[in-house]
């Protein structure tokens, strides 16, 4: 690759992703170019373009805005019978670079002869017919555990989208998007996690028991979680079950409900010059309750955000802890109810005053807390 600015950023990632070995030729690159540099997954030569640099490369890729350099680097590959793809004039390439789509296992290339709109409308009419078309569902074994996302049926990931589609049973949580559950196949096995007619720790080792079951007679299970699986969702558990049983585990992350809600109601967890760290907490156990596991008075100390899931319902006393333990009780503090949803809510009120205050307004689950500075920077 000879130049590291914007084309170059734009390119590397695919050749790489296709296992070649890229030298990038430039005396600057761009903080991208940088990182893959540093990392050691190409390698920089911190200077401008000589014919030499063509020895020993099968193709050469010309990624510069200067007419008259690009051209030298034409005649030292065309001397050495190097293809070469030129981004500022194709016509004097002896190689072109196709418009290319990926979906899973599957990757179309579509060539053209000139006309690089209409090769990009095809790929994307490609696609798009890639997404709706039947999932290989022979591909996929065992159990997947899946985060759906905060509530937003787009908020789920392309990778995690498309493993529900090739899905024979999908075991759902309460909070999974429903309009993910209406795309459904009508022959999928649908398992709601939510009416396992046992107690919390029982109807945990009755869904670990359906995942394992059904992925040893042969199904592809999905796990559909809400959030992130890792994030408070139990998925280490149904992962550990899983493993000791001998079935495959895929991890598909999801957007965790600690970030996005706050986010999507105009809080950023963090804020230069406000907040350096933040720290996510259940608050589904009070804090005086002996399975806490909390150092609520740590958190007391912080200067960062605090953000806390599951604890609406035992706020008051997690308010009252972190005032007894010297949090500012007029330290800024915001309830985002059903983040991303068209059931979006947000209270902003002080730490001291949170509770009750969300009592007032009929706040109710799920409810993301946060508590700290950042509250107020966008308001």
């Amino acid at each position: 690759m000879v130049g590291g600015g914007a084309v170059a950023t734009r390119r590397v990632p695919a050749l790489l992703a296709a296992g070649a070995v890229v030298d990038v030729v430039s005396p600057e690159l761009t903080p991208a170019l940088r990182a893959h540099a540093d990392a050691g997954r190409v390698t920089w030569i911190a200077r401008r373009f000589q014919p030499s640099d063509v020895d020993g490369a099968w193709v050469v890729q010309v990624a510069v805005d200067d007419p008259a350099a690009a051209a030298e680097v034409s005649t030292a590959a065309e001397e050495r019978r190097v293809f070469c793809v030129r981004a500022d004039d194709r016509d004097a390439a002896t190689a072109w670079t196709p418009a290319v789509t990926r979906h899973g296992p599957v990757t179309v290339a579509v060539t053209d002869d000139g006309d690089r709109r209409r090769a990009l409308a095809v790929r994307d009419l490609v696609a798009n017919a890639l997404e709706s078309a039947p999932p290989d569902r022979a591909a996929h074994t065992g159990v997947a555990l899946v985060g759906a996302g905060p509530g937003d049926p787009e908020l789920i990931t392309v990778k995690g989208r498309r493993l529900l589609a090739a899905a024979d049973v999908v075991v759902a949580d309460r909070l999974v998007p429903g309009l993910l559950l209406g795309e459904l196949r009508p022959d999928v096995e649908f398992v709601d996690a939510a009416k396992i007619p046992y107690g919390p720790s029982a109807a945990q080792e009755e869904i670990n028991r359906i995942l394992v079951d059904r992925a040893r007679a042969g199904k592809f299970v999905v796990r559909l979680k809400g959030g992130d699986p890792y994030v408070f969702g139990r998925g280490g558990e149904e992962a550990i079950a899983c493993a000791e049983a001998g079935v495959p585990v895929l991890v598909v992350p999801g957007v965790t409900s600690s970030i996005a809600a706050p986010a999507l109601a105009g809080i950023p967890v963090t804020h230069r010059g406000v907040a350096h760290e933040f720290t996510v907490v259940s608050g589904h156990v009070s804090p005086d309750h002996p399975a806490s596991l909390v150092e609520w008075g740590a958190l007391a100390r912080m200067r960062g955000t605090l953000v806390v899931l599951m604890g609406l319902k035992n706020l008051p006393e997690i308010a009252k802890r972190l005032i007894a333990e010297g949090k500012d009780p007029r330290t800024p503090a915001a309830l985002v109810q059903e983040g991303s949803t068209t059931a979006q809510r947000l209270l902003r009120s002080t730490l001291g005053d949170a509770a009750t205050d969300a009592a007032a307004a009929g706040i109710r689950p799920p409810a993301v807390v946060v508590i700290g500075d950042v509250v107020t920077t966008l308001e």
